[in-house]
């Protein structure tokens, strides 16, 4: 839906946002992971998304506020997590960016 969607995505903004709010208020790293990359997608889609996500800003960013810091610091070791792009902090770090050059 979200690579044909295009436009047809924008009047669904509304009705999609309770169910992100949830997926990201149940603080499994897995589920947020899942959602971030979601949220990029959404975003990424059609060029007035990122502006429609502004008005739900409120209910979406508190729960990223918590965990982005979350970055393992593993030294040395090889840290498998980011090949499958798992890490809680980039993720973050990275929807962040793309929510400021779209909305």
């Amino acid at each position: 839906m979200l690579e044909k969607g295009g436009a047809k995505v924008l009047p669904v903004i509304p009705q999609l946002i309770i169910p992100i709010k949830t997926a990201l208020n149940t603080r499994d790293p897995e589920i947020i992971a899942i959602t971030l990359k979601i949220l990029a997608a959404l975003v990424n889609c059609s060029d007035t998304i990122g502006e429609a996500l502004v008005p739900y800003y409120r209910q979406i960013l508190p729960v990223l506020n918590l965990f982005k810091t979350k970055n393992s610091n593993l030294g040395d070791k090889i840290q498998y997590s980011q090949r499958k792009n798992l890490n809680l902090g980039d993720l973050i770090q990275g929807t962040l960016e793309v929510f400021e050059m779209h909305g």
